[in-house]
Order: C-alpha cells, then structure tokens, then sequence
C-alpha cells in the first residue's frame, strides 16, 4: 500500500486521520478514530496503513473531511457514497459491511441480527470479528451494531466503547457508560468547568499536566502490575515483574489459568513475596470466576460497582482500584481521598494549617463533581505524582 497518503484533521472528537488511494477518484482506505494525541493517531494510520502524510488532500476527501467533521459536531451525515478500498477483505466481511453500511444514523442492530439477514445464522462471532477489522469506522458503521440484548458489545477503535458510545451518542443512542477523559481537549474543558466551581483551584489547574491512561493494560494485567509494585521501588518492582514474566515465555502477562498452575516456590524465586504470591493466586482466581470483568465489559460498569469488584481481590484496596479508575480507564470524576499527597496538595493550594482528612476532602470535593479526577490530577501536579 506504498502508494497510499493519509492527512490529519481536527474534529470536536479530537485528532481524525484519513488514508486514499490516489486517481482520479481516490477511494478511502482507512479511517482513524482520535487516539490519545495527534501524532498517535498519525502514527497508527501510518503503521497500519503504509500511508504518508500529505499537508494538502485532493478535492474529493478534502470534502469528506468536512463532512466527518460536521457529523462529528452533531450535523449528522450519510457516508454510503464514499467509495472504500477494503483491500483484501473476504466476501463475508465484505457482505458484513455492506450490512452495516445500511444502517441509518440513529439505529441500531446486533450481531446475530446480521448474521440471520446473511442467511449465516449461528455467525454472530464471526461478524463480531469481522466488524474489529473494520478499515474505515464511521464510513462503515461498525458503532451501530450491538451485542445481543443492547449491550454495546466490543469496539476496537482507540478508546474502546466508550468512543462507541460517544459516536452513538451523536446519533441519538445512548448507553449509560460513565464518562472517561479521552483527549487533551477533555482535560482543557473539564479544568475551564472546575475554575468556576472553585475559583481557589485556578492556579493550580494552570499549570500543564500530562495524563495518558493506560487503557491497552486490561483489567488483570493493570492489577497484576499494581500488587508487584506494592512496597517497592519501581526498579526493583520492573526486575521482579520481568522475572515472573520469563517464567511464560511468549505471554505478555501470564494467564490466570497458568498462574494458578505454577508452584509456590517458582514465584517466590522470581522474588515474590508469601503475600503477593497469595494475591495474584487469589486475582487469578476472580478472573476466572467473573469477579474481575474483562476488558470490555468494565467500560459500561459504574465506578463504584468496580471498586466493589475489585475491592474483595486480596491485597487490592480501594486506593488501587481507583488508580485503575483513573490512570487505565480514564473516568472523569474519581476523588481518590485516602491519598495523602493528593491531601498534602489541597492544603498547599487552599493554604490550610492542617492536612485535611479523607472525609474533610471528600466533602470538599463535592464541589468538583462531576470533574474530580481532573481537580485531582492538578492537586498531585503540585507535589508529587501518584502513579498505579
């Protein structure tokens, strides 16, 4: 795909990019979603794609880019005109995004409905799969398909279901997903909302963060990593992660299955503790059974019907599981009040002789609702940094 280009545009979504085939009547051959920055999303249309960047888009996507854009802004567009380049996509994929392509904005059908309307019944899964290599969202649809019972089902765009909901949302679909901080653009307008609702944060939340979570980590694995780095350096903490590692050659992160199969002695000699052996044993174990959710099904589930979830996984307070909250999944209103550098920053910013207690912030932080991650993220941008 050597001959392909692509260009970056801004959208009220953040940072698009878009790839063609050049001719006379270039065809799309992807679509990317906003990933966490500008150059992210240029980076992965052009690993994914080949493409390279153009400043200047011929004519007929530059058309296309505004009207992204304004159906991105709420004016709502039909994009079954625009030709794609679906390149080597099979006949079933193809007739599963013909399928979705007919679905009007506003509407939505499931994976199993679109399996019984290609006389594939019993293929749900497989137009699932076919829908997660969708080269060009939005152009293609895939947000408006759902898993059975109207649950959202899987999206493999960057930022997961919650982007899903929000391109649903533009269309009048909405799902009761909490609301995340996706781009620097979130953080920006969250802190413009939290000046007003106390003017006391204001020269704190001037001063520039950095927050990009870390939502390719699942659930298990983000947890995982927080046990072993419990009470220790992070260099020392990284040697013993890497050591537990080795012992499963070709797993990013041992699954639970194989964990509960290892012996005792094996992790304490990769440096384990009795205690944290104990709780990833016992985290392995409320994998299996469902207690710790998978990737996609945390994105719909409340703040606090995770903290209670992962709460009863030894070893995981409530302390980690908000960090979860917060620096892997992005929710936008977690008041972490048991952190003392978050409380050491309060009293510096409001000038307060004492540390305040966790009820003495969570009472002041009802004034930050509905954006107290972010008044928190300013607060330890005034000391030191809290890090999961």
């Amino acid at each position: 795909m050597d001959s392909t280009a692509y260009c970056l545009f801004d959208t009220p979504l953040g940072p698009c990019a878009i790839a063609w085939r050049p001719g006379r009547g270039p065809a799309v051959t992807a679509l990317q979603l906003p990933d966490t920055t500008a150059e992210a999303t240029a980076e992965r249309i052009a690993r994914e794609t080949g493409a390279s960047p153009v400043a200047t888009p011929p004519p007929r996507i530059a058309e296309l880019v505004g009207r992204i854009q304004r159906h991105l802004s709420g004016q709502l567009e039909d994009f079954r005109d625009v030709e794609v380049e679906l390149g080597s996509a099979g006949r079933f994929a193809r007739e599963v995004y013909a399928a979705a392509r007919a679905i009007p904005a506003g509407q939505t059908r499931s994976y199993g409905a679109i399996a019984e309307a290609l006389a594939r019944p019993g293929a749900a899964r497989a137009v699932g799969q076919a829908l997660g290599k969708n080269p060009v969202p939005l152009i293609i649809p895939c947000h408006r398909v759902l898993a059975a019972g109207g649950r959202p089902g899987g999206f493999s765009a960057p930022g997961g279901i919650a982007t899903k909901s929000r391109l649903l949302a533009l269309e009048g679909v909405v799902f009761a997903v909490p609301p995340t901080l996706q781009t620097e653009r979130d953080l920006h307008r969250a802190a413009a909302k939290l000046r007003n609702l106390d003017p006391r944060l204001a020269a704190c939340l001037s001063r520039p963060i950095r927050f990009a979570p870390r939502r390719d980590l699942p659930p298990y694995a983000a947890l995982f990593t927080a046990i072993v780095h419990q009470q220790l350096t992070p260099k020392a903490a990284a040697a013993v992660l890497s050591r537990v590692k080795a012992l499963y050659p070709g797993a990013t992160f041992p699954e639970p299955e194989a964990l509960l199969n290892t012996p005792e002695l094996s992790l304490r000699a990769a440096g384990l503790s009795a205690a944290k052996t104990a709780a990833l044993r016992d985290l392995a174990a409320r994998v299996l059974d469902g207690t710790v959710p998978t990737a996609n099904a945390i994105v719909a589930m409340s703040d606090e019907e995770i903290l209670a979830r992962l709460t009863t996984v030894r070893g995981v307070g409530r302390w980690t599981a908000e960090m979860l909250l917060i620096f892997h999944l992005g929710r936008a209103d977690v008041l972490p009040a048991d952190d003392l550098a978050l409380r050491k920053g309060v009293a510096r910013v409001y000038g307060l002789p004492d540390i305040p207690t966790p009820r003495q912030l969570l009472s002041l932080g009802e004034r930050w609702r509905p954006y107290r991650t972010v008044a928190s993220l300013h607060l330890w941008n005034t000391g030191e940094a809290a890090v999961l």
